[in-house]
């Protein structure tokens, strides 16, 4: 199954993510198909950064997004 998740980058104790495209079967920081957008939790409000086109294409074909994810979303008015 093809999900949209968060792969996790940045030095310890300061993370940063990527909002991209993978197989549930990939690792969480390995393989994907691909990125569609960032998230940092670090800056004050919390920054997000989507390519709606390229979310609303993945959605409409098949692809499940994460629990966190669907809420940025949600938050981001992608959704």
């Amino acid at each position: 199954m093809v999900k949209i998740r968060l792969k996790r980058m940045g030095a310890k104790k300061a993370p940063y993510y990527r909002i991209v495209v993978a197989d549930s079967r990939y690792p969480r920081d390995g393989r994907f198909i691909e990125e569609i957008g960032t998230y940092n939790p670090l800056v004050e409000p919390a920054s997000v950064t989507v390519d709606e086109e390229k979310v609303q294409k993945w959605l409409r074909n098949g692809a499940k997004p994460t629990d966190t994810v669907k809420a940025l979303l949600k938050k981001s008015g992608v959704i």
